[in-house]
């Protein structure tokens, strides 16, 4: 193998975002005194999804986004509240939401030192930057792009310009991206010419040619050492 770079993605790829959307939308709700109930938060995962697709697409702002995903839920499900004001406060949950994917932190204890690691995202920066802080993680990625400050998200080529420029102009061949998301991280890792790893827990049918795929992390070194493929 070649890689010098691994570049992850961060939710749902190291970062359990699930758990902490789900731990942000219960407290939000208690905050504003709303009845809450799981179909609420099954819509919500519906519409978050369809939203951030949206964004991928270029169709909706980031910030336009942190506030019509809750407008389109009061909508859906009934509710009156202030989808600004509740927006804001369920990031401020989510920004202390750090629960991990289960053997993230032992896979880049066991990677650093071998590989240089960094992360690129397309999550909202505060939260992304608050989570890495208070997470174990921070000691081990050496650059860590956020599609918010760059202005562009995957799979946009132009966000990937920014990351190789941070991780000090690495060959496409010394790269290798690891994510969850067939139209963000893999497609985005197609578009710029380098190698991909899909991590599917769910063993998803897929539809693009990606170069691994694995369903636990603790695959990840096995394709690393050579040993698959």
């Amino acid at each position: 193998m070649t890689y010098q770079w691994l570049l992850f993605d961060a939710d749902n790829t190291l970062f359990d975002y699930d758990k902490a959307e789900a731990s942000a939308l219960t407290n939000s709700f208690a905050d504003f005194r709303l009845d809450f109930d799981e179909t609420h938060a099954a819509q919500y995962r519906v519409i978050n999804a369809q939203i951030w697709h949206e964004y991928e697409q270029g169709h909706i702002s980031q910030q336009a986004l942190r506030t019509e995903r809750f407008r389109r839920l009061f909508a859906a499900v009934g509710l009156t509240a202030d989808s600004a004001a509740f927006s804001e406060r369920y990031l401020e949950h989510l920004g202390r939401g750090v629960f991990l994917i289960d053997g993230a932190e032992t896979l880049l204890q066991q990677l650093y030192g071998r590989f240089h690691i960094a992360i690129i995202t397309n999550g909202i920066a505060a939260v992304q930057r608050s989570r890495m802080a208070h997470s174990p993680l921070h000691a081990f990625v050496e650059a860590f792009v956020i599609s918010e400050e760059v202005g562009v998200a995957k799979p946009d080529p132009a966000i990937f310009d920014v990351a190789f420029a941070q991780m000090g102009q690495p060959t496409k061949a010394e790269v290798l991206i690891i994510g969850d998301s067939l139209s963000s991280d893999m497609q985005g890792g197609l578009n710029y010419g380098i190698d991909t790893c899909w991590y599917n827990p769910q063993r998803q049918p897929g539809r693009l040619p990606v170069t691994y795929e694995i369903h636990q992390l603790a695959d990840l070194p096995h394709i690393l050492n050579g040993s698959a493929a």
